[in-house]
């Protein structure tokens, strides 16, 4: 009864992070001025239709720069296809965004949207599911970000790999159908809902620690420091270890119920859910 209702639950979960990234999420509208938002729009380019490996024969770019404060919220969701967030020490915010489709009809649909708020940037799909035969347009999209190190980042409803360069504040990543790699977080993060394997990489710990659940795939954590954390491992499809040293297993060690303190202990790292191993490792 129990490897039923597992296979079910990721069944569903799989099933759960496709919808929660649907290809019919992406509008990018003519430039256009509102109270407190600015909003960029695609620029056709029909000349221009070089080819990746992913891309369909019509395409079109949009490429902008934007001002970030330090510490800005950066949030990316509902994007059809490959994520790539790079990091650099600077304040200027870079927006490149490749979308291809078999027409130039079909790039009339699934734009994208990217607004530059008080808080910060907000990259995303706009809906289109009140407009006519929107199901029936394929349009693929790649976006690449390149932000200050800064930032508090969100991401979710991704259709696609997701890679996140080295960021100097917490990291959310949520519905991603696809690869997370994160090569470094500081402070909280709070991962869930990844249909693929995740591997990140922390650099200091925050109060509120690390939450990693429901990751249809393996999981690796590796830390950039000494460790001084508590561990709570439950509900895991695979095998778990801690490659750190100063590891003390509290109780019994099985799927459901895995405690353990890492150096004095500390901030939570809090995992479940998860169907594959799970590593815990000092960076390389």
């Amino acid at each position: 009864m129990k490897m039923r209702f597992k296979a079910a639950y990721f069944g569903l979960f799989a099933l759960m992070a496709l919808i929660a990234a649907p290809p019919m999420l992406e509008r990018l509208p003519a430039r256009a001025d509102v109270t407190g938002l600015k909003l960029d729009g695609f620029v056709a380019h029909a000349q221009d239709r070089r080819r990746d490996d992913d891309d369909l024969s019509e395409r079109d770019t949009f490429d902008q720069n934007y001002q970030l404060a330090p510490g800005a919220s950066v949030r990316v969701s509902g994007i059809n296809g490959a994520v790539t967030i790079e990091t650099a020490n600077t304040q200027t915010a870079e927006v490149h965004i490749v979308r291809t489709a078999r027409t130039r009809a079909d790039l009339e649909h699934h734009r994208v949207l990217v607004e530059q708020t008080a808080e910060g940037l907000y990259v995303h799909g706009e809906s289109e599911h009140n407009s006519d035969g929107w199901r029936d347009r394929e349009v693929r999209q790649r976006v690449t970000l390149k932000l200050p190190r800064q930032i508090d980042l969100q991401a979710s409803g991704i259709n696609g790999r997701t890679t996140v360069g080295e960021v100097d504040g917490p990291v959310r990543l949520s519905g991603i159908n696809g690869r997370v790699d994160v090569a470094q977080a500081r402070g909280y993060s709070e991962i869930s809902g990844i249909n693929g394997t995740l591997t990140m990489t922390i650099t200091q710990l925050g109060e509120r620690g690390v939450r990693v659940s429901g990751i249809n795939g393996g999981v690796e954590l590796r830390f950039a420091e000494a460790l001084n954390a508590d561990l709570h491992v439950n509900g895991i499809n695979g095998s778990v270890s801690a490659d750190v040293p100063n590891v003390v297993v509290q109780g019994r060690v099985n799927r459901n119920n895995f405690n353990a303190q890492i150096g004095t202990g500390g901030a939570p790292i809090n995992v479940s859910g998860i169907n594959g191993h799970v590593r815990l490792a000092p960076r390389s």
